[in-house]
């Protein structure tokens, strides 16, 4: 079967339904794309069908349908940014599955953060192995070897908000490279030297410099308020999600032979500003309420603090507003030789490498252990980000018993009075900095104990309570998958589909769809169901999820396709509950979504649900020795590979 270039081909679909201005709008669910044409004689139905990609088109509720099959939402990314951009996709909202917003969030956060977490690591174990090669006097710190490596190591969150602006621009949508020219201008504010006059001399120095020396820097008269934005993460992340915003809006009016550059000027010259007048100074705010309360509970109770800064500690690193207490450790260091919070980040830290390590522990799952045995070696050295992303906070109870365990951790080392008498980021390596000049032992001894009972609670807590049964059962299915030795089925070899829903099983010609009963969807089997819970036809990987569709690519290449109902797209997600996202791994005959059939119906539509074998010409012979009645999980067609 040839390859299909799926730019090329939304290039010649829409210019065989007539070009970009023929179309009024186009969407796509699980299977098609959707036009709504200005002129449907000015479409050519022969010419769309006839292209190499395409099933069959179909044409009902006055939509100009392109079946495409799986692999529709990768044509749909090739049609011009005009057609699409601001057009509410499946995927943005969840197919109708209803989101918490604690959920919205970590799925934000994890989308941004996944793709940088192995160098992440990566950059962390390298910052550790430094700190003990240099403690051991094997590669001195003075060297200029050792500060090719660190630069190489630390340049990686100098440029954090670059890297960021990335991956938050492919999750919000917005143009990558605007992204990266707004992360830019906010690093060269305290990165880059300016030539100032000062006093009526020419003098060198930063953005960020200039203002903490007294002078005052505005905007059109509007005070700014600088911050440190390297190693930053939160200010990056909201300055592209307004980006993503004002390019759909400048893109509305802005002419397309114009565009290109436009767009974008507009767009850094109102982002940029208003990141630095209102993210900026609003991190700040945060940042220093937080160090106030901080103190203040310090004041009331030592124990208290403790059990703040090692429960929340983590928390204020995801949103970044750790920066502001920063300053407070050197400063208190600076004047008095030692400070008393920073002792208690000591357990938050340890706490999330023994997150990260009872994860690893419990689950099966190769790639899961492979990231957490790296993302626990990164937090020991001090580095938690990949534990956080990669590894505690999307499984939410694992990140809660980390930080519980920190609390502890930081309540013993605050009943303790600690105090660290040096600078340093938490970790293992830098627990010396807790070692009392004046000899006596004990603030180092609380020091190690509170750590160590963070790190060996969160790790067994982790175990044995943080992971909920969906966790668990995700981990079962993609554990058993990566056992699978084959990726595509032999001669020979035969693939077994389940039926979806407890309910009567019939041939693909009673579907009332042209695409589905013909065959041009794929072969298969329909069932009219008797009930509303859904179950997985075979064992393998979600590839789509839209609410009334479901596409599973099992371990031997086969892709199946489960549609529940005809036309229920229109139905905008309401009647489905589903119980998995795109990217999990399902066992067959493993919950898939829950559906209320009594609205379908009640919206005149017909919930009859074919199963397709997309790729059906990877087999060879297709047998359905099921039909009638039958039970949700009971095999229904069989499909013989025979070349």
């Amino acid at each position: 079967m040839a390859t299909v270039n799926y730019s090329t081909l939304a290039g010649d679909v829409l210019s065989a339904v007539g070009g970009e201005d023929n179309v009024a709008g186009v969407v796509h669910c699980a299977t098609r794309l959707r036009f709504t044409l200005r002129d449907r004689a000015r479409a050519d139905k022969d010419a769309v069908t006839a292209l190499p990609g395409v099933i069959t088109v179909v044409e009902n509720g006055g939509q100009f349908q392109v079946v495409v099959g799986n692999n529709v939402s990768k044509v749909y990314a090739g049609l011009p940014a005009s057609l699409t951009e601001g057009d509410r996709t499946p995927a943005a909202d969840g197919g109708g599955q209803k989101v918490g917003i604690l959920s919205r969030v970590i799925d934000v956060v994890s989308a941004i953060f996944a793709p940088i977490l192995g160098v992440l690591a990566a950059t962390g174990i390298l910052k550790g192995l430094l700190i003990i090669l240099s403690t051991a006097g094997v590669l001195p710190a003075t060297s200029t070897t050792y500060q090719v490596l660190f630069a190489t190591a630390d340049a990686f969150f100098a440029f954090l908000p670059m890297l960021l602006a990335v991956t938050t621009a492919r999750k919000f949508g917005a143009n990558v490279f605007t992204a990266m020219a707004v992360a830019g201008a906010l690093i060269y504010t305290n990165l880059v030297n300016v030539t100032w006059v000062v006093d009526g001399e020419r003098v060198p120095m930063t953005m960020l410099e200039y203002l903490r020396a007294g002078n005052p820097v505005d905007f059109l008269g509007i005070p700014v308020l600088l911050q440190t934005y390297t190693s930053s993460v939160v200010p990056i992340i909201l300055a592209v999600w307004l980006l993503s915003y004002v390019e759909r809006l400048a893109n509305r009016f802005i002419h397309e032979a114009v565009r290109s550059f436009i767009t974008p000027l507009i767009s850094l010259v109102i982002v940029v500003p208003v990141t630095l007048l209102t993210i900026g100074p609003a991190g700040t705010w945060v940042s220093a309420l937080m160090a106030d309360l901080m103190t203040g509970a310090y004041q009331f109770s030592p124990i208290v603090l403790g059990i703040l800064m090692g429960g929340l500690w983590q928390v204020l690193v995801i949103f970044g507003v750790h920066w502001g207490i920063v300053p407070l450790f050197i400063n208190n260091i600076a004047n008095t030789g030692f400070d008393y919070m920073k002792s208690a980040a000591f357990p938050a830290v340890l706490a999330q490498a023994g997150a990260a390590l009872g994860v690893t522990l419990r689950l099966r799952e190769k790639k899961t252990k492979a990231l957490g045995f790296s993302a626990t070696l990164a937090a020991v050295f001090g580095v938690t980000e990949p534990a956080i992303y990669g590894i505690t906070l999307p499984r939410k109870r694992a990140f809660l018993v980390a930080g519980i365990s920190g609390a502890i951790g930081g309540a013993i080392v605050g009943a303790g009075g600690v105090k660290v008498f040096s600078t340093g980021a938490p970790g293992l390596l830098t627990l010396p900095i807790g070692i009392d000049p004046s000899g006596d032992p004990t603030n180092f001894l609380w020091l190690i104990v509170g750590t160590i009972v963070a790190f060996v609670l969160s790790a067994i807590g982790t175990y044995f309570f943080g992971f909920s049964r969906a966790d668990l059962a995700k981990d079962r299915a993609a554990a058993a998958a990566e056992r699978t030795p084959a990726e595509v089925a032999p001669v020979g070899a035969s693939l077994t589909v389940l039926s979806p829903a407890r309910g009567e099983i019939v041939a693909l010609s009673e579907v009332p769809d042209k695409a589905f009963a013909s065959g041009a969807m794929g072969q298969g089997f329909a069932v009219r169901p008797a009930d509303g819970t859904f179950v997985s036809p075979a064992a393998g990987e979600v590839v789509v999820a839209q609410g009334h569709a479901y596409g599973i690519k099992t371990a031997d290449g086969a892709e199946l396709l489960v549609h529940i109902g005809i036309d229920t797209v229109s139905l905008d997600g309401a009647p489905f509950t589903p119980r998995v996202a795109v990217g999990d791994t399902v066992a067959a005959g493993a919950p898939l979504v829950d559906v209320d059939l009594a609205a379908i119906r009640a919206a005149g539509l017909d919930a009859i649900t074919p199963v397709v074998v997309i790729n059906s010409t990877d087999f060879g012979a297709f047998e359905v020795p099921g039909l009638g009645a039958a039970a949700a999980g009971a095999p229904a067609l069989v499909a013989t590979k025979e070349n």
